[in-house]
């Protein structure tokens, strides 16, 4: 277990979606928000490990668990720890209470160190992860089996500049757009996630076009971002209707 840190803040008005819930990819650009935070106080922020290393942080795999999404005004705290860190892979803990301090969103992130030039993994730099306190472990968490869609139904988006971060890489909340997207208007004003298995396998070119597939079986979907005949993410998602106020 690694140094904690956590933040409050009040769910602005545009975070929120037609439900008055927050758009969960805001919510993760909001919890890594608070995890740079964290970084910057330590002496190891997202500009130092490029600037030193010309490496940049880069996350594979999301698995989130929803007891209930945050509303409008809502006042959360979004706590974070890094938890443990091997050879390649680094393994960081978000949690989101509400302000009596009931658990809201446990999500758990796996990070990896790419090299902005050659866009190849890095291996972990001991003296980068120093200052969170996390401890070293060989155990390797692994997501579920993704399966290839048989009969999906698809849209297609194009990959626009401002879907790009400084990195030149299209930020991972992004997918979750395009994820949630493809479900359409009708299910989403009447479902939310309860649980998601996310995993990034090649990055999006960008100015190219994505497919965003989905095979939906009543309270599952199985979804797939695919640009140049290539696969580039895969998620499950476990849906729960909306309890109504």
């Amino acid at each position: 277990m690694g140094l904690t840190y956590q933040m409050q803040m009040k769910i602005p008005f545009d975070m929120a979606d037609i439900n008055g819930h927050i758009k969960l990819p805001d919510l993760i650009l909001l919890s890594l928000q608070v995890s740079g935070m964290q970084s910057i106080e330590l002496g190891v922020s997202d500009k130092t490990v490029l600037d030193q290393y010309n490496l940049v942080w880069i996350i594979t795999d999301y698995e989130i668990d929803v007891v209930r999404l945050p509303r409008f005004a809502e006042e959360i705290t979004i706590k974070t720890e890094a938890m443990s860190y091997n050879r390649l892979f680094c393994y960081r803990r978000f949690t989101i209470y509400d302000d009596g301090g009931q658990e809201l969103i446990h999500m758990m992130a796996t990070f990896v160190l790419m090299n902005r030039d050659s866009r190849k993994v890095h291996s972990v730099e001991p003296e980068i992860v120093a200052p969170y306190q996390s401890e070293f472990s060989k155990k390797l968490i692994r997501g579920p089996k993704y399966d290839n869609l048989e009969n999906p139904s698809s849209k297609d988006y194009r990959v626009r500049f401002y879907d790009l971060d400084m990195n030149g890489h299209v930020n991972n909340s992004k997918y979750l757009d395009w994820i949630f997207e493809v479900m359409g208007a009708d299910f989403l004003t009447k479902h939310i996630p309860r649980k998601i298995n996310l995993k990034y396998v090649k990055e999006v070119k960008p100015g190219g076009m994505i497919t965003s597939a989905v095979e939906l079986n009543e309270y599952e979907s199985k979804h797939e971002i695919i640009s140049d005949g290539a696969t580039n993410a895969q998620a499950i998602i476990t849906w729960q209707e909306i309890k109504r106020m």
